[in-house]
């Protein structure tokens, strides 16, 4: 059984910072890449930061300079720390592991085919 379980999500103004918190268990946690993916209402779901087992990291551009992902290992634990929050990264973020590299899933969103987390809301305000 694999289980991805949010945490972090919540409320904050524009410039201020959110971490979310991703706890792995089951198969997802021995998964080849894992990640962030987003979706805001209307909008389709996209990839925002994957890490891959070897530690690469891949961010979407709209995204660079101002998250940071990473992963504890020892506590099957992925993090994304959001700082500079801006209005527009309004979504629900979910958790996800694949066995696909994190920059093909970037390009490629809609052949993610592997484990998701419930979601966890983030909310900026302008």
């Amino acid at each position: 059984q694999a289980q991805l379980v949010e945490s972090g999500g919540g409320s904050v103004q524009a410039g201020g910072s959110l971490r979310l918190s991703c706890s792995a268990s089951g198969d997802a946690s021995s998964s080849y890449c894992m990640g962030w993916f987003r979706q805001a209402p209307g909008k389709e779901r996209e990839g925002v930061a994957f890490i891959d087992r070897d530690g690469s990291t891949s961010y979407a551009d709209s995204v660079k300079g101002r998250f940071t992902i990473s992963k504890d290992n020892a506590k099957n634990t992925l993090y994304l720390q959001m700082n500079s929050l801006k209005p527009e990264d309004t979504a629900m973020y979910y958790c996800a592991a694949d066995h696909t590299a994190g920059w093909w899933l970037l390009l490629h969103p809609k052949t993610f085919n592997g484990y998701w987390g419930q979601g966890t809301q983030v909310t900026v305000s302008s």
